[in-house]
C-alpha cells in the first residue's frame, strides 16, 4: 500500500511539473515562430507521452509546409506570402498528435512571416545597335527589367562605364550619339555597358548589362508591348491600356510608321496615340454594345506593327476577350427613374392632402358657425305649431309656398337639428387629424427614401425594390379613401426637380 501511494504521489508531481504528460513540446527559444520569407525553419514536435504516436497538421494547405508523422517540421515560406505594404503576416496551424491508447493532443501555433525585400531583376537585354552621327535611344524599362516585389525602380548610370556623350535617365532611357571614332571603335569591339537598377524605398540594387554594337546591315525594327501578355480578358466597360515601345537597330530615326490591324472594324484607329516618336499608347474601351446580348463573350485579334524606311516589318499579335457586361448606364437611368417616380407620387399625394386640409379647415369653421345659427333658428321654430302648403294667386302652379297654420305640431330639438341640417363638427375634426397623420407619415417615409437612395451605388442594391414596396404600402393607406382622395393621382403638369427637392431636401436631382 505504501509503495502504490508513493507511485501515485510521484505521478502527481510529474503532472504538476509538466502539466499533462502528453502535452506537445515545441522549441523554447525566443521568437522561434518568427521567420522571414525564403528562410528555412526546421524543428521536431515531441511529446512527454511514451505511447506510440502519430503527428498531423491542419491549416497548412497552400503554405508549402512539410510535416511528417514523426513530428518533423520544415517550412521555407515563399516570397509571395507577404506583400511589400503589410510587411508581415500571421499564419496559424494546428498540430495534432494521436496516441496508440486513443488519446489526442492539439496545439495551435501562430507563425509570423516577415517580408524580405528582393533586389530588382535584370534579364538578358536585346543588343543596342547604334548608327554613327545619329541620336540613338534605348528604353531599358519593360519586361526585361522588373522588381519581383512590385517596388518602384530607378536607374543609375555607372559613370566609369558610360561612353562620352551618353546618358541614362532614372526611367531607364539610354541615349547616345556616337562620334565617328566611337562608332569605328565598336566595329571589332562591342561595348558592354553596365548600369544599376535600384528599388525604392529599400534601395536594393542589381547591376545590368547592355551590349552596344555597330549596325552593319538593315535590320528590322523592334516593337515591345507592355504588358507583354498575348491574351487580355476585359469587360465591355473596362479600358485596355497598352504601352508600345519601338526601337531600330539601325537607329531609331529609321522607324517610319507604327500602327495596328484589327479583326473587328469597330476598334477605332484613334485608339492608338503617339506619345513620342518611339512610344505609342493604345487605349480602348469596347462599350456596352460591343458584344451582342445573345453572346457571352467575343474575342478580337489585334496586330501591332512597325515599319522602317526600308519597309522592314516587325509585328506583335494579341487577342482581346471581351465579356458581355450589364449596361450600368441604362440600369442606373432606370433605377433613378424608379427613385424619382416614387418620390413624385409621394409629393403629389402630399399636395392633395395639403389642399384637402385647407378645405377641411374651412368646413370646420363653417360647421362651428352653423351650429350657433341653427340653434337660434331652431329655438324660434319651436313655437310654430305646424306647416301647411298654400297657393298664391298666380297662374304658375309652381309658385307654391309654405304657410304657418294648421293643427300639425312639429317638435325639433336644438342638438338634433344641428347634426341633421349641418355637417358634424366632430367628423370634420376627425378627418383633419387623419389627414395630418397620413401626411406626416408620407413625408417621413419620403424623406428617408430620398436620403437613403440618393447615390446610384445604393440604388443598385437588392433592398431598393423592397423599400419601394414599403413606400408604396404607405401611399396605399386605406384611410385615404375615407378622405375621398386618390393615392395614384397623376399630376397634369410635369413635376420639376426643384419642386421635388423643396418637398424632399435630400432628393438627388442627378444620377450620381
Amino acid at each position: 500500500m505504501k509503495q502504490s501511494a508513493i507511485v501515485f504521489f510521484l505521478s502527481l508531481c510529474c503532472a504538476a511539473a509538466f502539466g499533462q504528460s502528453s502535452h506537445l513540446i515545441f522549441p523554447d527559444s525566443t521568437g522561434w515562430n518568427v521567420l522571414d520569407e525564403n528562410r528555412e525553419l526546421r524543428f521536431q514536435v515531441k511529446s512527454h507521452a511514451t505511447a506510440s504516436k502519430f503527428f498531423t497538421i491542419d491549416g497548412a494547405d497552400g503554405l508549402g509546409i512539410q510535416f511528417d508523422s514523426l513530428g518533423n517540421f520544415y517550412w521555407k515560406p515563399s516570397y509571395d506570402l507577404v506583400d511589400r505594404v503589410s510587411l508581415q503576416k500571421e499564419f496559424s496551424v494546428i498540430f495534432q498528435c494521436a496516441y496508440s491508447d486513443g488519446r489526442r493532443d492539439r496545439k495551435t501555433v501562430t507563425f509570423i512571416v516577415r517580408h524580405i525585400n528582393r533586389p530588382p531583376v535584370v534579364e538578358e537585354l536585346p543588343a543596342f545597335y547604334v548608327k554613327q552621327g545619329n541620336l540613338n535611344t534605348y528604353q531599358i524599362a519593360g519586361e526585361f527589367v522588373y522588381d519581383p516585389d512590385g517596388d518602384p525602380i530607378v536607374f543609375r548610370a555607372i559613370r566609369s562605364q558610360m561612353p562620352e556623350g551618353s546618358a541614362l535617365s532614372s526611367l531607364g532611357q539610354l541615349t547616345w550619339t556616337p562620334s565617328r571614332s566611337q562608332f569605328s571603335g565598336l566595329r571589332g569591339n562591342p561595348l558592354n555597358l553596365e548600369f544599376i537598377v535600384q528599388d525604392q524605398p529599400d534601395k536594393a540594387e542589381t547591376t545590368g548589362r547592355i551590349r552596344v554594337a555597330q549596325t552593319q546591315q538593315d535590320l528590322p525594327p523592334d516593337i515591345q508591348l507592355v504588358p507583354g501578355d498575348t491574351l487580355f480578358s476585359i469587360k465591355e466597360d473596362e479600358t485596355l491600356n497598352l504601352k508600345i515601345y519601338i526601337s531600330d537597330p539601325n537607329g531609331d530615326d529609321n522607324v517610319r510608321s507604327v500602327g495596328f490591324i484589327s479583326s473587328d472594324k469597330r476598334v477605332p484607329n484613334a485608339a492608338l496615340k503617339e506619345n513620342t516618336a518611339l512610344q505609342q499608347e493604345f487605349t480602348w474601351t469596347p462599350g456596352y454594345d460591343f458584344v451582342d446580348d445573345a453572346q457571352v463573350s467575343l474575342t478580337t485579334e489585334l496586330i501591332f506593327f512597325v515599319l522602317d524606311k526600308s519597309n522592314n516589318r516587325t509585328q506583335r499579335k494579341i487577342r482581346i476577350k471581351i465579356a458581355d457586361t450589364e449596361n450600368l448606364i441604362k440600369k442606373d437611368a432606370h433605377l433613378f427613374q424608379k427613385y424619382r417616380t416614387n418620390l413624385v407620387d409621394c409629393m403629389i399625394l402630399i399636395q392633395q392632402l395639403d389642399q384637402h386640409q385647407k378645405r377641411l379647415n374651412a368646413d370646420y369653421k363653417s360647421a362651428k358657425k352653423g351650429k350657433k345659427h341653427r340653434s337660434i333658428v331652431n329655438a324660434s321654430l319651436g313655437a310654430v305649431t305646424g306647416f301647411t302648403p298654400a297657393m298664391v294667386d298666380n297662374p304658375d302652379q309652381s309658385k307654391i309656398v309654405s304657410a304657418v297654420g294648421g293643427t300639425t305640431v312639429l317638435t325639433m330639438g336644438t342638438l338634433e337639428a344641428t347634426e341633421v341640417i349641418g355637417r358634424s363638427k366632430d367628423a370634420i375634426l376627425e378627418k383633419i387629424k387623419m389627414s395630418i397623420e397620413i401626411r406626416n407619415r408620407i413625408q417621413t417615409a419620403g424623406d428617408e427614401f430620398a436620403r437613403r437612395f440618393a447615390l446610384k451605388s445604393e440604388r443598385r442594391k437588392p433592398d431598393f425594390d423592397k423599400e419601394i414596396e414599403k413606400l408604396r404600402a404607405i401611399l396605399s393607406d386605406p384611410r385615404i379613401v375615407l378622405l375621398e382622395l386618390d393615392a395614384y393621382h397623376k399630376s397634369a403638369t410635369k413635376v420639376d426637380d426643384r419642386d421635388l427637392k423643396k418637398t424632399f431636401v435630400d432628393f438627388a436631382d442627378e444620377q450620381k
